[in-house]
Parts: structure tokens; sequence; C-alpha cells
């Protein structure tokens, strides 16, 4: 029998996202487009209610450097099968404006 997940309906942080185990499409790849892309900068527009929090939520989750360790978020998504993304897991400072 399917388990059914629950739809993650106002939720717009990754880390809650995936530690509640709700429906999720893996859109972590989009990682590996900025940083194969390595372009100064990015614009991501998008139409209201359309991810842009949860989006940069997950680049916050995935870039920043902590105390604690977050790859465990992304190890069964899409983007921790590159190995070059992988080793900039959690390797640089972030400032986040929610």
């Amino acid at each position: 029998m399917q388990k059914h997940r629950r739809l993650p309906i106002g939720i717009s942080d990754f880390k809650e996202l995936i530690e509640g185990d709700y429906a999720y499409v893996d859109k972590t790849l989009f990682i590996q487009e900025l940083v194969e892309n390595s372009s100064k900068v990015v614009l991501i527009p998008r139409m209201r209610r359309f991810g842009k929090t949860l989006n940069i939520s997950m680049l916050r989750y995935f870039f920043e450097k902590t105390d604690s360790d977050k790859s465990r978020l992304f190890s069964s998504c899409a983007i921790w099968k590159s190995k070059q993304c992988r080793a900039l897991q959690g390797q640089f400072p972030v400032i986040f404006f929610p």
C-alpha cells in the first residue's frame, strides 16, 4: 500500500518540508544549474505563489555554512548525485531575508 504524503500548503521552508515528510517535487537540480551557469547575478521572476521563497530556502540550506550538518536534507534528492555540487554543500556564508 502506497503512503500518501501531506501537501505542503503554506510551507515555504525547505527544512520543514523535508523533515515533515510532505509531498515535494524535487527541484534541487536548480542548484546544479546555478553552479554550472556561474553568473554573477541571477534574477528569478515568477508569478505569485510559484515557489520563489521555497527555492531560495532550498539554496540557503544547501550552501549555508553552519555548525549543524544539513546534508541529510539533500541525501535523497537529485542534487546529491552530483559530486561537484556535493562538495559545495555547507561551504558558504549566507545572508537570508525571508
